[in-house]
């Protein structure tokens, strides 16, 4: 099973943000894609933060009271990360998930996203693997 790796598993084209794209176009695109976060990258494509629905959800909740909503990416964004490599074994991440809790984590090579990884995958290759045995 440690010859399952995330790079067979991960989401190879995955939706990312930018550090000062507003809160409520990355609610519209995470509603529309059916995603629960995404990774922000600088400009160079490199990992800074990762916004999640819980993150927007906040955000989105004290602008209904202000009735404004001029929050940026980089306002609530989540900076330390927890990242993923292609050639990790999904059983690693797996029990890396049990105990940090994250639902995604993005893949970096080199710190550039190359792909984003959730719960759903791993369970996925865990049991294609449970099938195969």
């Amino acid at each position: 099973m440690k010859e399952l790796k995330v790079s067979h598993y991960m989401n190879r084209s995955p939706i990312s943000f930018q550090p000062e794209q507003p809160v409520a176009a990355i609610v519209e695109s995470l509603n529309k894609h059916a995603l629960i976060g995404g990774p922000v990258l600088d400009s160079e494509g490199l990992v800074i933060g990762w916004i999640s629905q819980q993150d927007c959800l906040h955000q989105m909740l004290q602008s209904t009271y202000h009735c404004e909503q001029t929050a940026l990416a980089s306002d609530v964004m989540r900076k330390d990360v927890l990242l993923a490599l292609p050639d990790t074994s999904i059983v690693e991440l797996a029990e890396q998930m049990l105990q940090q809790k994250p639902k995604s984590y993005p893949v970096v090579e080199a710190g550039k996203l190359v792909g984003v990884i959730d719960r759903h995958a791993v369970l996925k290759a865990i049991s294609e693997h449970q099938t195969s045995c």
